[in-house]
This record gives structure tokens, C-alpha cells and sequence, in this order.
């Protein structure tokens, strides 16, 4: 029999075992792997009848589904560039994408995908080579660019054993009968990575039709789900629900919950584990450089806060602005390098070489190292404010804001101040009855008094993307445009 566990490969485990489950939805209906292949190939055939060819680029602005699943498999077989839209976007903005990427097809929905297929068979299609995500960046300053890898042009089952082992180092997660959930968009990158990581280990894909908390405690109990993917503000979400609702569900088979995506607050992280049992892996990275540092729960445990040490084939610096290393525990930008994480901002090498020093890539994060190598992140440079001469972190006002039970979300920004610079303002979307001298008092025991907001404002509700990123300069924009400010 086929040993799918010693050879990852969606392709190749689909060809050995046809009436494994693939695909759980997100109506509930299953797709097993031969269906799945046989779709894939069909709309592989359907992609070169349309003339493109390695390097071209396709671009789908698809919801979650079975469809986005065959879109990023087919072209992944056959040596295009995917560009997956977030499909909330307006028409002005998916119209730059797709100008920007020169994309030479556009699937919108199930019709476009099944026109592809059509008439086409469903054997493998010859020349296989690997394609790739090129993912647009969020663009919280100017327009999105793609960030665009180099293809190794070589087979899917050549490349998928060095990812497979890759993430098994991070994340523990190993090829075999395993079942994973997807819980945020697929047009994002690290929701889409870890559904396609899943295909090609031959776990099963249960689909969530989308994120309320109860949904997803129902889905892990029924589909005795492994291992998730999901963001930090879920978890906060997750610790919100009655007790009823928390205790009815059987959690035990999970072992693996990745999160990335944001800083996860202390608390937030403990109490999960509580609940949940030392399942918690943490990676920090970005869509330029994958997954740079990762964390295993018992290393977090034994250094809350931390998001772990440079993963397999990754280096890391931290340096000054002069572009010095700091001493340990101290804070500064942090640099990256690696083969993995080669890319370049397409159509744009100006900004490309900007977000480089020499081979090292800047996210853009302040943080400091410990003398074990752990990386603890402090914030954004964009985002740090700068009140009286004292550098203030954002994320950390935030953490401890969000301890408090009537706090749902938070976002906290620096305003300009003609005294101190910039002043600390702290707009708080509540789940409960609250008072700004309540919450005040709340951080009086875990913050010093300079990191104290000088306003605390109420909000119905703060702009959050699904995988619950905040652009706290659009959140700032807006402050700023109201009356009286």
C-alpha cells in the first residue's frame, strides 16, 4: 500500500487513496481526494487550453470553499502565479490588483471555476511544475504590491517534502490521518498555507463557514479536528462564551492550534491553555518572510510573551538604527534571512530594496532577544508613539486593557500633543458596562503610570480584518477626522 506519511504529497495521496476525504465544506458536503484530483486536473487542462503558461498569472476572488481549494491546487501543478482577492474588496481596489498582477484569468465564483473544467479530462496534465501564491500586502500605507517568489521549477512532489518537514519541525504537524480547520479566509496567507500544508500530509479539510465561537467548538467536537489554525482575537472571543457553552463540547482531540497573525496578550494565551491544554504553537512572520521565529507551547510556558527562536534555516538580528546589533534585551528592528523567504515586490524594485539591509529583511517589528535567542516583540515602528521623549508601545496597553472582562476589542493610538509630542488615546469597543476611571483603575496595578491612556473613548465597533489585523494608522486617520479633533 501507498505510504502517504513518507511522501507528502496531495497529488501523489490522492492518486493511492481516491476515497480518502478531502474536503468537509462549508454546507457539509465531502469531497474525497480522486474527486478532488480529478477536478484539479480538469481545470489544470482548462488553464492551458486558455494558452497560459509557466510564470502567467490567475487571479480569484473567491470565498471560502471547495472552489478556492481546486484554484490554488490546479495552478499549483502547473507553474502559474495564484493571486487570491479578498473578495470584501471594492471594485476600484480588485481592479488595481488585478491591472497590478497582469493577471491573464479571473475566476469570481463556482461558474468560472466549472467553465474552466469543462469538457476537459481528468488525467494529470503533462510538464507539471510547482506554481506559487503571490500574495498582496495589505498596503496600510500606498497601494498593495505582490509579493512575488522566485519558482524552483521542479515537480509539486519535489517541493512539498521540504515544507512538509519544514512545518513539522515549527509546528509539530506530521503527514498521516489528521484533521485540520480552516477558520479564517483562504485569501489571506497563513489560512491558505495551512489548508494546502493539510492536502498535501492527507489530513482532511473541514471548512468553517465562517468564525462564531460556538460554530467552531461544535466543528472540533464533531469532526474530532487535530489541529486549527486561528488568530488571537478569536481566542478572546472563545474566552467570552458562558460557561454552558464552553463545557459542552469535547476539545480533547485537539494537539496542534497555530496562531499567528497579531500579538496574542498574555492572559489571553494562559487562559486558553487552561481550557484547551498545552496546544498553543505561535509563529511570527509576515507575508514577505513566512515564518521566521516559532514557539512549542512548553517553551512558552517557561518564557510568556516570547515568540520563540529563529526557525529551521532562518537568522536574525536586532539593530540599531545605524544598522548596529544591540545588546541583548534591548529593543531594536529586527532583520531576517533566509533562502525560504527570497521574494521580490513585483513591479517595484525601489520598494524591494528599501525593505532590505544588504541579503536581511526588515518586517518592520521593534523587539528585543533574549540571551537564549527567544525574540519578545514590543510593536510596529510605525505604531510607536513617543510621548515626553519615552518610547510607548501600543500592544502592550492593549494586552492589559483587554484583561478587563468588559473589554471586547481595543485599539490604542498616539495623537498629536503640543506639551508631550503625542498623548495616548484608547478606543475601547466594550461587552459590558464600563467607565473609563473602571478601566484606569484596571491598569493602575499593571502599567506605569506614563503608559496610561490621557483619553479612553467608546466604539460600537474597530476595524479588523479577519485574521484579526488592526490598522491602528486607520484607526488613527479616523480619530483624527472627527469633530474636534
Amino acid at each position: 500500500m501507498f505510504d502517504y506519511t513518507a511522501t507528502p504529497s496531495f497529488y501523489a495521496i490522492a492518486r493511492a487513496h481516491p476515497d480518502r476525504r478531502a474536503v468537509v465544506d462549508t454546507d457539509g458536503s465531502e469531497i474525497s481526494y480522486g474527486d478532488l484530483l480529478a477536478r484539479v486536473n480538469a481545470v489544470s487542462h482548462g488553464l492551458r487550453g486558455r494558452g497560459l503558461t509557466t510564470g502567467d498569472v490567475v487571479a480569484g476572488v473567491l470565498p471560502n470553499g471547495a472552489d478556492a481549494v481546486v484554484m490554488l491546487l490546479a495552478t499549483g501543478q502547473t507553474g502559474l502565479y495564484y493571486v487570491p482577492i479578498n473578495w470584501h474588496l471594492t471594485a476600484p481596489e480588485i481592479d488595481y490588483i488585478l491591472s497590478d498582477c497582469d493577471a491573464s484569468v479571473v475566476v469570481y465564483d463556482s461558474a468560472d471555476v466549472a467553465a474552466l473544467a469543462a469538457g476537459q479530462p481528468a488525467d494529470d496534465p503533462g510538464d507539471r511544475t510547482n506554481g506559487a501564491v503571490m500574495w498582496y500586502t495589505s498596503g496600510t500605507t500606498g497601494f498593495p504590491k505582490g509579493v512575488q517568489r522566485p519558482l524552483a521549477g521542479k515537480t509539486p512532489e519535489e517541493i512539498m517534502p521540504l515544507y512538509a518537514w519544514f512545518v513539522g519541525e515549527v509546528c509539530d504537524l506530521k503527514p498521516g490521518d489528521a484533521v485540520h480547520l480552516v477558520t479564517s479566509p483562504m485569501y489571506h496567507s497563513a489560512p491558505c498555507a495551512h489548508a494546502i500544508f493539510a492536502l498535501n500530509m492527507g489530513h482532511t479539510l473541514v471548512i468553517a463557514p465562517r468564525f462564531e465561537p460556538v460554530t467552531i467548538l461544535e466543528l472540533i467536537d464533531r469532526y474530532r479536528v487535530d489541529n486549527a489554525m486561528m488568530v488571537p482575537t478569536m481566542f478572546h472571543r472563545m474566552l467570552q462564551l458562558p460557561a454552558e457553552d464552553r463545557k459542552n463540547h469535547d476539545l480533547s482531540s485537539l494537539q496542534q492550534v497555530i496562531h499567528t497573525g497579531a500579538a496574542c496578550p498574555i492572559a489571553v494565551k494562559k487562559a486558553i491553555m487552561d481550557w484547551w491544554g498545552p496546544v498553543l504553537y505561535e509563529y511570527y512572520g509576515s507575508t514577505e518572510s513566512a515564518i521566521a521565529f516559532a514557539v512549542k507551547p512548553a517553551e512558552w510556558l517557561a518564557r510568556p510573551g516570547t515568540v520563540g527562536r529563529p526557525a529551521p534555516l532562518f537568522e536574525a538580528r536586532v539593530l540599531d538604527e545605524n544598522g548596529v546589533e544591540v545588546p541583548r534585551g534591548e529593543p531594536g528592528l529586527v532583520y531576517i534571512r533566509s533562502a525560504m523567504s527570497t521574494f521580490s515586490y513585483r513591479k517595484d524594485p525601489a520598494k524591494t530594496a528599501a525593505s532590505m539591509r544588504d541579503d536581511w529583511y526588515a518586517p518592520g517589528d521593534i523587539a528585543s532577544m533574549d540571551e537564549d535567542g527567544y525574540l519578545f516583540l514590543h510593536d510596529r515602528r510605525t505604531d510607536l508613539i513617543v510621548s515626553g521623549g519615552v518610547n510607548i508601545y501600543p500592544a502592550e496597553i492593549e494586552a492589559a486593557l483587554l484583561e478587563h472582562p468588559a473589554v471586547g476589542d481595543v485599539a490604542v493610538i498616539g495623537v498629536p500633543d503640543e506639551e508631550w509630542g503625542h498623548r495616548v488615546v484608547a478606543l475601547v469597543q466594550p461587552s459590558a458596562d464600563v467607565t473609563p476611571d473602571e478601566l484606569l483603575e484596571h491598569l493602575r496595578p499593571r502599567l506605569a503610570r506614563f503608559k496610561h491612556p490621557r483619553v479612553i473613548e467608546f466604539r460600537d465597533e474597530l476595524p479588523r480584518t479577519p485574521t484579526g489585523k488592526l490598522s491602528r494608522s486607520k484607526v488613527r486617520a479616523e480619530y483624527l477626522a472627527e469633530p474636534g479633533e
